[in-house]
This record gives C-alpha cells, structure tokens and sequence, in this order.
C-alpha cells in the first residue's frame, strides 16, 4: 500500500483524487479579505511550518503580481479553496497582498455599459 505523498494528485481520467475541502482542511473562510480580483505576490520569506503541495504550488504561481481568480484558476480549485491557501501564505509572510485598484467607479453605468458591449460583440 502506498503511503499518502506517494501516489499522484491528479488522475486524467478522473481529475483531482483529493477533495478541495481537505486541501484547506475543512477551512471555509480565509484569515485575510481576498477578492477574486485582488493582487498577491510573493515576499521571498521562507514560510515557516508545514506547507501542502498546493501552497507550493500557489507560492510558486505568485512570483510575479498575480490575482487570485489566476491563481485559483491555475490551481483548478476552487475560488474560496484558493482564498483560504492564499490567506495562510500570507499569515506566515510569504506572500503580500493588495486590494484592486479601480481607476474608474467599478459601479458608474457608461463603464458596464461599455464592458457589456465588448462582450456582446465577442458572442
């Protein structure tokens, strides 16, 4: 019988082995406020204590400014599975975070306007 860390992660056939929920070990709600849109990068600290492949694998994603919706995206888990690993990199100072910068009101009609015609034309 092989031991835990032994066999692979993910199957092709069937996709991940593992549930997202024991990724975060049942965790739901993260330490820190992430939106999905939100900015994380990496501090080059070395993270103290255990760290899953998952959190190596998001460290490893965050060298350069990324969003967590990227992350998460990269990781395929999902979002809130993501944010919770996020919040714990950034609890043990490997990673910085910072909120979306917004240049325009994310709320202001002629914006969403504007976006919701980019995407009529892209249909």
């Amino acid at each position: 019988m092989a031991a835990a860390g032994d066999g692979p992660w993910l199957d092709d056939a069937a996709g991940r082995l593992v549930r997202p929920f024991t990724v975060s070990n049942g965790r739901t709600r993260p330490t820190v406020a992430l939106d999905l849109i939100s900015q994380v990068m990496a501090t080059g600290a070395t993270p103290l204590g255990y760290l899953g492949p998952e959190h190596t694998e998001a460290l490893d994603l965050c060298r350069a400014p990324v969003s967590v919706a990227e992350v998460a995206a990269q990781l395929k888990l999902p979002a809130a599975v993501t944010k919770v690993l996020l919040s714990d990199l950034v609890d043990c100072g490997a990673l910085t975070t910072k909120p979306p910068e917004f240049h325009h009101n994310p709320t202001d009609r002629a914006l969403l306007e504007a976006v919701l015609d980019g995407l009529r034309r892209q249909l």
